[in-house]
């Protein structure tokens, strides 16, 4: 497994990370012995990024993390979120309340020390006041967490975010189907020395080739309520692309892809092709799919003229399928 920078912080991250919402159970029930063997498997497979939240179940998959680093006595980057929980969204982020969530999200991962608290698709106008930033600074000189950054749901939060002189990284929506934070937003973030974590890689599992327009997910799965952005932004679900449509467009993409690779390993090397990306955080929830998307840091990089392809694809037949702002 390949390592790469994670912007100013200097840490040293995998390229394919391990992105922890379904171990919260929002992709459907996962057991606490399942949810270990896919964190062992991915010590295994060299993967050295955890990604998760405190809203992912309630905290349920920052302790499962911890519990897995404590008693294994694996050393992974671990980058959690604040800022989505009831208690705090959508205007409570005093400083009170958000050193509150951190000490709380220390104590379930098992550090004094958070190696990366990310600021969590909170409202645009709380970023553009400028506050919260200054909590980040404080809590970080104060030892609480050791760098902050922010996940953000568009190209501009994005941007506010990236006047911050002490953001270490950025995480964002980048797939093949949601392709303009390459060319709006990467040369800026690589300017400033700020990592890019790139979330929903394969666009909620479209990007596997795998469903067929009809398939049914679980009702605790976010693919099935938020299916069409009822409980939060339906950008975060399938990229915002209707189920129907985007399995269309995976098979017109298939035609893509060279002999002896999946559609998920030529989605994810895609993503790796784009030096300003420090890490790819992949959902999931079986130990043979770490190991299967950790084999990707080993494929060559695909051409320009692909890559050239690609981007005409986007433009000319996914772009105008997305239903949130990008």
């Amino acid at each position: 497994m390949k390592r790469r920078t994670l912007g100013k912080s200097g840490l040293q991250v995998s390229e394919i990370g391990l992105g922890c919402w379904q171990l919260g159970g929002d992709f459907g029930a996962i057991d606490d012995s399942r949810a270990m063997a896919t964190l062992e498997e991915a010590t295994r497979a060299g993967v050295s990024f955890f990604d998760t939240a405190d809203v992912y179940g309630d905290g349920r998959s920052e302790e499962l993390i911890g519990r897995y680093v404590g008693q294994s006595g694996a050393t992974p980057v671990v980058a959690t979120k604040v800022g989505r929980s009831a208690k705090a969204y959508p205007d409570k982020y005093d400083y009170q309340n958000i050193r509150a969530h951190l000490t709380a999200s220390a104590k379930r991962l098992g550090v004094e020390t958070l190696d990366l608290i990310q600021l969590h698709c909170v409202p645009i106008n709380v970023l553009r006041h400028g506050d919260l930033f200054a909590t980040m600074d404080r809590l970080k000189a104060e030892g609480l967490c050791a760098n902050w950054g922010a996940s953000v749901e568009t190209i501009e939060e994005a941007k506010i975010c990236l006047q911050q002189e002490n953001i270490t990284s950025l995480q964002i929506i980048f797939n093949l189907f949601r392709q303009d934070a390459g060319t709006e937003l990467f040369a800026e973030a690589m300017a400033a020395n700020v990592g890019i974590i790139v979330r929903l890689p394969l666009a909620s599992g479209l990007l596997t080739g795998k469903f067929a327009a009809d398939h049914l997910f679980e009702a605790s799965d976010h693919r099935n309520y938020n299916r069409d952005g009822a409980a939060f932004s339906v950008g975060e679900t399938f990229s915002g692309i209707a189920l129907a449509k985007g399995v269309e467009l995976t098979q017109e993409l298939q035609a893509f892809v060279p002999e002896g690779w999946t559609l998920a390993d030529f989605s994810l090397r895609w993503i790796l092709d784009h030096p300003a990306v420090s890490s790819v955080i992949a959902g999931c929830s079986r130990p043979q799919q770490v190991a299967a998307n950790a084999l990707v840091s080993q494929l060559p990089a695909l051409s320009q003229s692909v890559h050239s392809e690609l981007k005409a694809f986007y433009d000319e037949k996914v772009r105008a399928h997305i239903r949130s702002p990008i």
